[in-house]
């Protein structure tokens, strides 16, 4: 029952595509899922990419994806680690694997110098939400997250 997070590499494209299917599901947003094995392949193992993905695995076996880049603090004037995505398996959650992979993200961002690590959840989302207060980290309240996305975005752009 050994858990190991290794670096994803290009050969786990279809099962980081797999994983942002079932956490879409989970999210009740399978229908916004755009993404393919080419367009993964591209963003995350492409030449000119800037995300990373973490794959764990039990017993040989993936169980979950982390998927994440630098962002950065102009306060701080430093990188921060910025969480997109992470997903386990719901036959391996409970078996730490979602703390192990915070655990690899916190150990990058300060092997980079990072002065933050963050993410976002869903309010909704409790069993996240306590695994991330358990560990210690605290949600921002104070700010709100907007968007832009598809016809919105690129009407805003060419306005």
């Amino acid at each position: 029952m050994a858990l190991i997070i290794r670096e994803a590499v290009r050969e786990d494209t279809a099962t980081l595509l797999g994983f942002i299917r079932e956490l879409a599901l989970y999210e009740k947003a399978e229908h916004e899922v755009a993404a393919t094995a080419e367009t993964i392949r591209e963003s995350i193992f492409g030449r000119d990419s800037v995300t990373r993905a973490l794959i764990c695995e039990q017993d040989g076996e993936p169980v979950g994806m982390a998927i994440w880049f630098f962002s950065y603090s102009t306060w701080q004037a430093r990188n921060g680690l910025y969480l997109e995505d992470l997903y386990v398996t719901p036959k391996a959650r409970g078996l730490g694997a979602g703390k192990a992979m915070l655990k690899r993200l916190a150990a990058i961002a300060l092997e980079n110098d990072c002065g933050r690590f963050e993410w976002s959840v869903l309010d909704w989302n409790e069993p996240a939400i306590r695994v991330y207060e358990a560990i210690g980290a605290e949600p921002m309240k104070e700010w709100v997250r907007y968007r832009l996305a598809g016809e919105t975005l690129r009407d805003f752009a060419e306005s």
